[in-house]
């Protein structure tokens, strides 16, 4: 976990009180009443079976869907009150797919300068901001190739790009290595850790994977909609 101090205001970058998600009117409570902190800095693994509600969770922090009831804090300030939550998404998160989501007519480094179009940046700025970033993460020499003449890896690395292209306050990633093969998988999961070491990156990562989650700071297992571990390690969380 982060060493930052969780009474310290300025480090608090997420909290959840009695946080409740229900789908089809009520019926199917994704989310019983979670209440977790996230502290800048932090690099978390939300593990836990399918259907546990690791993945609503993810969601919610970053505006793609809605709490029924309970408190989700960004800074202090409640994410139901944002005034825009599309500006919340474009300069303070930055999302990581299973499916990677890159467009397909899009060149790799169009791909990562989609988030940018809302920023006060000019077409050069932007490009060579792109252009900076793919080369971050091993893959400039495929800038001008379209997704479909990527690998998997590649994919994974051109959306971690364009993740990054706003440097957002908090990455989250859902599943990052869930359509790779282990070796792609390990690269992935090296580059997230040197991501996080060298730009002090929030992480929150959702994954099944005890391997990939291992690589995280601190794991939060769930089960039926609740947090039943808050742990420093896999090996914490198993015990």
């Amino acid at each position: 976990m982060s060493s930052a101090s969780p009474s310290d205001a300025n480090a608090l970058l997420f909290e959840a009180i009695e946080l409740k998600k229900e789908y089809d009117d009520g019926r199917v409570p994704a989310l019983r009443g979670v209440n977790f902190k996230i502290e800048e800095g932090d690099f978390v693994a939300i593990i836990g079976q399918s259907g546990c509600g690791k993945s609503t969770l993810l969601n919610m922090l970053g505006t793609l869907d809605h709490l029924t009831t309970g408190s989700l804090l960004f800074r202090g300030q409640s994410i139901l009150d944002l005034p825009d939550p599309a500006a919340y998404r474009a300069r303070e998160i930055g999302f990581i797919f299973q499916s990677f989501h890159l467009l397909p007519t899009f060149t790799v480094v169009e791909n990562v300068q989609i988030p940018m179009f809302g920023m006060p940046w000019s077409r050069t700025e932007r490009r060579e901001r792109a252009v900076k970033l793919l080369d971050d993460v091993g893959l400039s020499h495929r800038c001008d190739h379209l997704p479909l003449k990527l690998s998997g890896g590649e994919r994974q690395r051109a959306a971690i790009a364009r993740s990054l292209a706003n440097e957002p306050a908090v990455l989250l990633a859902d599943e990052p290595t869930g359509n790779l093969d282990s070796k792609n998988a390990v690269q992935i999961m090296e580059l997230l850790d040197k991501l996080h070491e060298e730009r002090k990156t929030t992480m929150v990562m959702v994954t099944h994977d005890l391997e990939v989650a291992g690589h995280a700071k601190r794991v939060i297992k769930m089960k039926d909609g609740l947090i039943v571990s808050d742990n420093n390690s896999v090996e914490e969380t198993s015990a």
